[in-house]
C-alpha cells in the first residue's frame, strides 16, 4: 500500500529555510527532498532524500511540479511554480512563511508579473524588496509546522 502522508519538496536552491523545514519533517517523520541543480549538501538524516536535476532553467520546478501530489507541501519562493502545485492540490509555503492557496495564488501571479514589467520598463527598478530576517525565519516554522500538521488530518 503506497504512502499516503504528505511528502514536503524544497525549491532547495537559494533556500534559506532547509534547516527549519527539516526540523519540521524530522517532529512528524515525513519524507522531505531537497530538488536542486547541486551545489547542496546531503543530509545524513534518513528521512531526507536530495534530487540532483540537470542544470538549466526551470529543471527543479519541473521536477517538483510533476512530483507534487494533493497534501503535500511545496516550499518555494517561486511563484509560477507555486501555482502549478496548488492546481495539483498540494500546499505551498514560502520562505518568509507566507502561504499561497487556490485564494491567493491569482493576485501573486498578477503581482509577479507586474513587477516583472515595472523592471523590465525601467532599468533602474532593480532588487528584490527587504532582506530575509529572523522574523521570517521563526513565521516559516511556525506556518510551515502547521501547514504540515493540516496536510497530516487531511
Amino acid at each position: 500500500m503506497p504512502d499516503v502522508r504528505p511528502k514536503i519538496l524544497i525549491d532547495a536552491d537559494a533556500c534559506p529555510v532547509k534547516e527549519e523545514a527539516e526540523r519540521v519533517a524530522t517532529r512528524h517523520g515525513l519524507r522531505m527532498i531537497l530538488v536542486s541543480n547541486g551545489g547542496i549538501r546531503p543530509s545524513r538524516n534518513p528521512l531526507v532524500e536530495s534530487v540532483f536535476v540537470d542544470s538549466g532553467p526551470d529543471e527543479a520546478d519541473k521536477w517538483i511540479a510533476e512530483a507534487a501530489e494533493p497534501g503535500d507541501v511545496v516550499v518555494t519562493g517561486d511563484i509560477p511554480l507555486a501555482a502549478k502545485v496548488v492546481a495539483k492540490g498540494a500546499k505551498v509555503v514560502k520562505h518568509d512563511g507566507g502561504e499561497l492557496t487556490v485564494v491567493n495564488i491569482g493576485m501573486a501571479l498578477a503581482t509577479r508579473d507586474l513587477m516583472q514589467d515595472l523592471r523590465a520598463a525601467d532599468p533602474f527598478r532593480q532588487g528584490g524588496g527587504r532582506p530575509f530576517s529572523k522574523a521570517d525565519r521563526s513565521r516559516f516554522l511556525d506556518v510551515l509546522d502547521r501547514v504540515v500538521r493540516a496536510s497530516m488530518r487531511a
